[in-house]
């Protein structure tokens, strides 16, 4: 091992920053770099990039703008430009003080709810329209300094596509029961669709959307990563019995992704004591998510998160720069980085993100690119190997994968490829899967 595991999670800064795609899905172009800027910045000229590059990153912007912009009765922008929950503020353990302060300032309550499992409670306030969300919110923190209290951020996944083929399936048969004596691993993502035949075979629990199924096509190529089998396609995990737990956080809504949401979910993985979570999507630092966080770490569960697509000179996202988290960039065929990954302190682990097959909904493959697609094959091998939380067994597993790296980049660890790349035999070529599209 090139360093200690203490200096692979060391504690990270928390940094404002924009949101940012956890990938971006493509079926075969050159690497693209993407560049990290405020969402109202202009695009400067880019002479030493393609055209078709430019336009992607043109589109990346003008999907939040479009975000924002159709849905300002749900969705607004932080002072950072990072949607949030329209006129929500989260707080968490909030006592007494807070509440009557909160109540002082015209913030009436929305919803409360607590997650024994992380020794947590929030409590979600309305702000009246004669106030705007950041002045109540700074309102609020310099009456309680004390106080934990944040917006409720989105956090994103989104990307060009490929066409899918074939109509989405129906809800009946997508949580498959069966004794759960194999490995476990958790998804939060969007809806998985289950029915697909690199995925049919997949012994599943799920969650959220009120007990609905809406598969997506990004959850559905992540899972496929994780725990896919077909004919001529495998995904990282696939030891007999293994059980996927799928958290759709999202519910094709377009407020879906919340802080709130992601930390229900992670209570559930808590709750079903699910050892390794994968965590394809990204945002800013948050007051609520970063504890949740933390009370999964210390009870001993490795989250995998992608380190996302901002460009390397980007700030970081979370939650994958949150300490204890295992960040994983992606590597292309020829194991040299994507130059749209993030760089910094918060990789750890590189893997496969370009020139991948996955499933989409409604039975069709496409490739995949982006660090969205590198973190399942970290989060399959880990969770092979971690059976159940625990804080010995899990430091000891992550252990164990980063001496098996191959270094790549400056000797040692370094800030472009961490420890270097993992799952390198895994990925399925997609030529192998050319002949049989709509499979």
């Amino acid at each position: 091992m090139k360093t200690s595991l203490a200096a692979a999670l060391a504690t990270l800064g928390l940094l404002m920053t924009s949101p940012a795609l956890a990938q971006l899905r493509l079926p075969s172009l050159p690497s693209l770099p993407s560049l990290p800027r405020p969402l109202e910045r202009a695009i400067a000229p880019l002479p030493d990039l393609l055209p078709t590059t430019t336009a992607l990153i043109d589109q990346r912007l003008a999907a939040v703008r479009e975000l924002l912009a159709r849905h300002g009765d749900r969705i607004e922008a932080d002072p950072a430009g990072a949607p949030i929950r329209r006129r929500e503020l989260v707080l968490v353990l909030p006592d007494d003080a807070a509440l009557a302060e909160a109540a002082r300032l015209g913030l009436t309550v929305l919803r409360e709810e607590g997650w024994p499992e992380l020794g947590l409670r929030e409590v979600v306030l309305a702000v009246p329209e004669a106030m705007a969300t950041a002045e109540a919110l700074q309102r609020l923190r310099v009456a309680q300094p004390a106080l934990q209290a944040d917006f409720n951020h989105l956090y994103l996944r989104s990307g060009a596509l490929t066409a899918t083929a074939g109509a989405p399936p129906t809800a009946a048969g997508i949580v498959v029961s069966g004794p759960d004596r194999g490995p476990r691993v958790g998804l939060i993502d969007g809806g998985v669709d289950l029915t697909h035949a690199a995925l049919r075979r997949v012994k599943a629990q799920a969650f959220g959307c009120e007990g609905e199924r809406r598969p997506s096509d990004h959850g559905t190529a992540v899972a496929s990563l994780l725990v896919g089998q077909d004919r001529r396609f495998r995904g990282a995990l696939l030891a007999p019995g293994t059980v996927l737990y799928a958290a759709d956080v999202y519910c094709d809504r377009p407020d879906g992704g919340a802080a709130d949401e992601v930390v229900r979910a992670l209570a559930w993985m808590a709750r079903e004591r699910v050892a390794v979570v994968n965590l394809s999507l990204v945002g800013p630092p948050n007051a609520l998510l970063a504890r949740a966080v933390a009370a999964l770490v210390q009870r001993g569960h490795l989250l995998v998160a992608a380190v996302g697509n901002d460009g390397p000179a980007a700030p970081p996202l979370y939650p994958a720069s949150y300490a204890g988290v295992v960040g994983v960039t992606g590597v292309g065929p020829s194991r040299r980085v994507l130059p749209e990954a993030a760089q910094g302190p918060q990789v750890l682990l590189a893997a496969p993100g370009s020139v991948l097959a996955v499933a989409q909904r409604g039975g069709a493959y496409s490739l995949a690119r982006g660090t969205s697609f590198a973190a399942p094959w970290v989060a399959g091998l880990l969770a092979a190997d971690l059976p159940a939380p625990d804080v010995a067994s899990a430091t000891a597993a992550l252990q164990r994968l980063i001496a098996s790296a191959r270094d790549l980049g400056a000797p040692g660890r370094d800030p472009v490829y961490g420890h270097g790349l993992v799952a390198e035999d895994l990925p399925v070529p997609p030529e192998r899967l050319q002949d049989r599209p709509g499979r």
